[in-house]
């Protein structure tokens, strides 16, 4: 007689570990989108989401949700900034004001730092 194995246990689990993706954009960054509805907007990157390689940035990407009241809250609508892709946004240069690419580079005493490929000035990191 076959033992009783079910479906479930001979599928691949899901999730396990996720990936996240190394993303040249820090909490705090001024990026510009460069494509999509929000084209040109410019703002301040409010949360990163590394395991999606999402960023969510003031003013950009506005979604709505129906909030129900709890014993702290009202209900309403609430207007919050949704995730966009982080390769549709970039850096803005600091000396010219304009997008730009960053390039990587290491200092004599071991941390990286962030280069305007435009203009070659550092980008400092918000903390």
């Amino acid at each position: 007689m076959k033992p009783l194995v079910h479906k479930k246990a001979k599928r691949p689990r899901q999730g396990g570990r996720v990936e996240r993706e190394k993303l040249h954009i820090t909490k705090g960054d001024t990026v510009q989108v460069i494509s999509g509805d929000d084209k040109r907007k410019r703002g301040v990157v409010l949360r990163v989401f590394p395991k999606t390689g999402r960023v969510a940035v003031d003013g950009v990407a506005l979604a709505k949700r129906h909030r129900r009241a709890t014993q702290n809250t009202e209900s309403g609508i609430v207007t919050f900034a949704a995730p966009i892709p982080a390769s549709k946004v970039m850096l803005i240069d600091p000396k010219s004001g304009e997008p730009t690419r960053i390039r990587r580079q290491k200092n004599a005493d071991g941390t990286i730092e962030r280069i305007a490929v435009k203009s070659g000035v550092a980008i400092p990191r918000v903390r």
